[in-house]
C-alpha cells in the first residue's frame, strides 16, 4: 500500500525552474562565468545550489572554496527571491489539489529538496498546504545534495519518528518519490523508494530510470496515483 509521498519542490510542485535559472545566470554574470551548455548542464539539473556552483567553478578552473560557494550561494537567493516578490511562487497546475487529496485520505506528506527552507516554507504557505506536510527536508538538512540518498534518508527516518507516530514502521516500499529529473530519481531509488517522473514535456529518455512518468500533475488524482503505484510494484 503507498502510505507516503515525497515531493521535489522545483520543477514538481512549483513551476520556478526559470526563475532559478535566470537568478544563477545573474550571479555567475557577476563572476564572468556562464552557464554551460549541452550535457553539462543536464548533469547540474536537480542538484543544489552549492553543488552547482562548485562544479561550474571547478569547469572555469577556478577554486570553489567553502566561503566563496556560501557567498555565491546567498547572493543567487537574494536574486531569486527579488523575482518571487514580483511574481509569487507559481504552483503547477494540479499541484496543490493532489497534496490536497492525500492529506486529507491520510497519507504522510514530505519535501526533499535542495532549496532553502526558508523558500520551501514561504512556498507552501502560500500555496495554503504548509501543514499537510509532515517532513521537510532541505539544503540546510544534508551534507551532500542529490543524486546523494542522504535527503530521502532523514525524511524516511522523520516519517517513522516524527509525531502522530505511523502504526507501524514505513518501509522504502510504501513511498512514492515524486521528481522531474535524474539526480533525484537516483536517490531516491538508492534507497528502495518507488518513483515517478514528472517529464513537463521533455522525452521520456531522460527520465527512464523512473518507475513510470506522467507528462504533469494536471487532473493527477489519489486514484490514479495508487493505481500507477500498484502496477509498479506488481512488475
Amino acid at each position: 500500500m503507498l502510505r507516503a509521498v515525497l515531493f521535489e519542490l522545483n520543477g514538481v510542485l512549483v513551476d520556478d525552474e526559470p526563475i532559478q535559472r535566470e537568478a544563477f545566470q545573474r550571479v555567475l554574470a557577476d563572476e564572468g562565468l556562464s552557464w554551460p551548455a549541452g550535457e553539462a548542464a543536464d548533469v547540474l539539473t536537480g542538484r543544489d545550489d552549492r553543488s552547482r556552483f562548485a562544479a561550474v567553478l571547478a569547469a572555469s578552473g577556478e577554486a570553489a572554496t567553502v566561503p566563496r560557494l556560501v557567498r555565491l550561494g546567498a547572493r543567487k537567493s537574494s536574486y531569486y527571491q527579488e523575482r518571487i516578490r514580483e511574481r509569487g511562487y507559481p504552483f503547477f497546475p494540479g499541484a496543490v489539489e493532489l497534496v490536497e487529496e492525500l492529506a486529507a485520505a491520510g497519507r504522510m506528506l514530505g519535501v526533499v529538496t535542495g532549496s532553502l527552507r526558508d523558500e520551501v516554507e514561504e512556498a507552501l504557505r502560500q500555496g495554503g498546504i504548509r501543514d499537510r506536510f509532515k517532513v521537510l527536508v532541505t539544503a540546510e538538512d544534508v551534507r551532500e545534495g542529490k543524486p546523494d540518498p542522504e535527503g530521502f534518508l532523514r525524511a524516511l527516518e522523520a516519517l517513522n519518528s516524527f509525531p502522530p507516530l505511523p502504526e507501524r514502521l514505513v518501509h522504502p516500499h510504501e513511498v512514492l518519490a515524486i521528481e522531474d529529473n535524474p539526480a533525484g530519481l537516483a536517490a531516491a531509488a538508492e534507497i528502495g523508494l518507488v518513483t515517478l517522473a514528472v517529464a513537463h514535456g521533455e522525452g521520456p529518455e531522460r527520465l527512464r530510470a523512473a518507475h513510470a512518468v506522467v507528462p504533469c500533475l494536471a487532473e493527477m488524482t489519489l486514484g490514479r496515483l495508487d493505481r500507477i503505484y500498484a502496477e509498479v510494484s506488481l512488475s
